[in-house]
Parts: C-alpha cells; sequence; structure tokens
C-alpha cells in the first residue's frame, strides 16, 4: 500500500473503515441527544410580544431594490453587448 507524507496513515483500508466508525458512533449519539435535550424551554411570552412585520416589509422591500438594480445592470450589459456586437 501506498503511503502519502504521512508514514503512520494508509490510504485505502483504514480510511473507508475510519469513516464507517466515525458514521456509526455519531448515528449512535444522535437518539442519546435528543433524549438528553428533552423538551426545550417555553418562549412563547417573550416570542408573541415581537412584531416583525415591519423588519418583515424592510427585507422584502431591500431585496425588491437589489433585485431591479440586477436586472438594470444585466439589462444594461445585454443591451452593450447587442451594440458591440457581441
Amino acid at each position: 500500500m501506498r503511503t502519502g507524507r504521512f508514514p503512520g496513515i494508509q490510504l485505502r483500508g483504514n480510511t473507508m473503515k475510519k469513516k464507517f466508525a466515525a458514521i456509526a458512533i455519531s448515528a449512535a449519539a444522535i437518539p442519546a441527544v435528543t433524549f438528553a435535550a428533552g423538551t426545550g424551554p417555553d418562549l412563547t411570552p417573550l416570542t408573541g410580544q415581537v412584531d416583525f412585520t415591519t423588519v418583515i416589509t424592510a427585507v422584502l422591500a431591500i431585496a425588491g431594490l437589489l433585485a431591479g438594480v440586477d436586472v438594470a445592470i444585466r439589462g444594461a450589459k445585454t443591451v452593450l453587448s447587442m451594440i458591440k456586437g457581441r
């Protein structure tokens, strides 16, 4: 077997075993983590007091503005390429 820059590491057989072992360990650990988490704290009193409608409106307005600028730039490039003949 060929070794790379690191003489202690074999490239072919061990990497597949290591990947399989990592996947098996993580698959076994996921149910334990979710069981330990249980149910989180109830934050509805805090989140119920916040109104995001103005923030959503601002984000959509900025997204629309950026989309308009993009359309204008692409249109200008298209017109200039038609004038140049490319």
